[in-house]
C-alpha cells in the first residue's frame, strides 16, 4: 500500500524568500540602470505574495498592477506580453477572462523546467517593465 502512495507524490520545487529577494535585487539593478522606477512583485506558484519591493518616486498605482503581472503570469504559464499582444491584435475577448492582466511585465519564474512562481514588474513603460522582468527571469536560467 505504501508504494502506492510513493507513486502518486510528485515532487516540486519551491520558491524560498531568500531566492524571491535575490530575483528582486537582480531586476532592481535592471531598473536602476535604466534610470527606471518600478514595482517588482514575485508572487509562489499559487499565486501569493512573497516579495514586493516598491523602489523610490515610484507611483503607488504600480504596486498592485506588478502583482496582478505576476499573478496573470503565473496563473496562466505564460509571459502578460501574449495577452497584450493579442488585445493589441484584435483578440478583445482576451479582456474578459478573470484574472488577467494584459500587459507585459509579468513572466514565469522557472528552475529546471519547473515553475516555481511569477514576477511582475510596473512602473515604467510596458515594454520596459517587460525587460526587468526579462533579465530577472535569465538569472533564474542559471539556477
Amino acid at each position: 500500500m505504501a508504494s502506492s502512495v510513493n507513486a502518486q507524490l510528485i515532487e516540486k520545487k519551491t520558491l524560498s524568500l531568500e531566492l524571491a529577494k535575490k530575483i528582486a535585487e537582480v531586476a532592481e539593478a535592471e531598473a536602476i540602470k535604466n534610470n527606471w522606477s518600478v514595482v517588482i512583485s514575485i508572487v509562489d506558484d499559487g499565486g501569493n505574495l512573497v516579495y514586493l519591493c516598491r523602489m523610490d518616486n515610484t507611483q503607488i498605482g504600480s504596486i498592485e498592477v506588478s502583482i496582478q503581472k505576476a499573478r496573470t503570469a503565473i496563473f496562466f504559464k505564460r509571459p502578460t506580453k501574449v495577452f497584450e499582444d493579442m488585445v493589441a491584435g484584435g483578440r478583445n475577448a482576451i479582456l474578459s477572462l478573470p484574472g488577467v492582466l494584459p500587459l507585459e511585465g509579468g513572466m514565469p519564474l522557472i528552475v529546471k523546467g519547473q515553475i516555481i512562481g511569477a514576477i511582475g514588474i510596473s512602473g515604467a513603460k510596458s515594454n520596459e517593465d517587460g525587460i526587468v522582468a526579462k533579465v530577472a527571469v535569465d538569472f533564474m536560467s542559471d539556477l
